[in-house]
């Protein structure tokens, strides 16, 4: 091949950010030396060489986004066959210590959608480049999609009045398609209450006995464990609970997921959550660990908010919210007592879940939290 693509990255991932070059133009590679770091909105890549050669030219720089199929370098003295690297790549020794992941072959890819093009004539984009102002992030007034030299002023006058906008990208990017996404495809609806939790001891780890109380409510309720399918209006149910919990980040929002929380022990599962964790603030997290989620937990009381409403992610049909736990006073035996409250949202997709089944799930959790202690 002549011109070496970026190739399928697998998961409707239909984009990368150079991360760093191992290679330069005139250099000569053998099969397998590592060429390039990319970034994508789950993990750090190193796409290796397919084939030996001579480096003919780079097409991008560090901090450049290249798109699916777009070229990344050309081979010398070799033809084009217009094609991409076919294969397998991992993530690096470097990128993910121990764990790998595979990228698969970019004719797999049944998600990536071509960026529509912007429409501006030559004088337009004179213009924009004059003004320093980008016309990708420009939203065209003209009802054909045509970009006028009025619409690019507006924007250098919005730009020198409140700054330059900025692409949203990598983490940032995946999460606002997701949560479009889900606000198109799911009917939610949520259910809020508080659990008494005195009982607990002053060393509980509260994310844990909600990871427990969770795989007890799937236990009773399944109708929460599925996968559901929108269109085809179907639903999977499964045996397997894997709990997503989401994690706040400075890069945005991750999900990794803890497999099998109704077949192992809390000391295990809290092993397990502290190296996912570890793993996402490092980056260094493998894809298939955000994949596969049955159910999901946001434990955003550890920040601020007492109930929410979490946002539900199709294929899942249920998401767990907590909030910030409190001193409270409470009715308990005939007197008024102070407790430990902690708040409790249900958000799940009517469409797949009817109120019952919900409610019943919930009530499972509390009875669960409201204990002194479990296994």
């Amino acid at each position: 091949m002549k011109y070496f693509k970026l190739p399928d990255l697998g998961e409707g991932l239909n984009e990368a950010e150079i991360v760093q070059w191992y290679v330069k133009e005139g250099e000569t590679v053998k099969v397998d030396q590592l060429m390039v770091s990319v970034e994508t909105a789950k993990a750090i890549v190193d796409v290796p060489s397919p084939q030996a050669g001579v480096i003919a030219a780079l097409f991008a720089q560090v901090g450049d986004v290249i798109h699916l199929g777009e070229p990344l370098m050309e081979y010398e003295g070799v033809e084009d066959d217009s094609g991409t690297v076919v294969g397998d790549l991992s993530v690096s020794q470097a990128s993910s210590g121990e764990d790998h992941f595979i990228v698969g072959s970019a004719h797999e890819n049944h998600f990536s959608k071509s960026s529509p093009s912007v429409k501006a004539t030559p004088s337009v984009r004179a213009l924009a480049k004059r003004l320093l102002v980008d016309l990708s992030h420009i939203r065209a007034s003209a009802s054909d999609g045509q970009i006028s030299s009025l619409d690019v002023e507006k924007a250098a006058q919005l730009n020198a009045l409140k700054g330059a906008s900025q692409a949203l990208k990598g983490v940032r990017k995946t999460m606002a398609r997701v949560m479009s996404h889900s606000h198109e495809q799911v009917v939610p609806v949520t259910l809020n209450d508080d659990v008494d939790i005195f009982k607990w001891p002053k060393d509980a780890d509260a994310t844990m006995r909600l990871v427990h109380a969770i795989s007890v409510a799937c236990k009773q309720e399944p109708a929460l464990n599925v996968w559901f399918d929108g269109e085809q209006l179907t639903r999977r149910l499964l045996d397997k609970v894997d709990l997503g919990i989401a994690v706040d980040t400075e890069k945005g929002l991750f999900v990794p997921v803890l497999r099998n929380i109704h077949t192992r022990n809390l000391t295990d599962l809290r092993k397990g959550l502290d190296a996912l964790r570890e793993a996402v603030n490092s980056r260094k997290i493998p894809p298939q660990e955000m994949q596969g989620a049955t159910i999901t937990l946001s434990n955003f009381g550890t920040l601020a908010g007492k109930y929410a409403n979490p946002i539900v992610v199709p294929p899942t049909v249920a998401i767990v919210g907590a909030g910030g736990i409190r001193e409270e006073v409470v009715a308990y035996e005939h007197q008024a007592v102070l407790h430990r409250i902690m708040p409790l949202s249900l958000s799940f997709d009517h469409r797949a879940v009817t109120g019952g089944e919900a409610a019943r799930f919930l009530k499972a959790m509390m009875d669960d939290l409201a204990k002194a202690d479990v296994e």
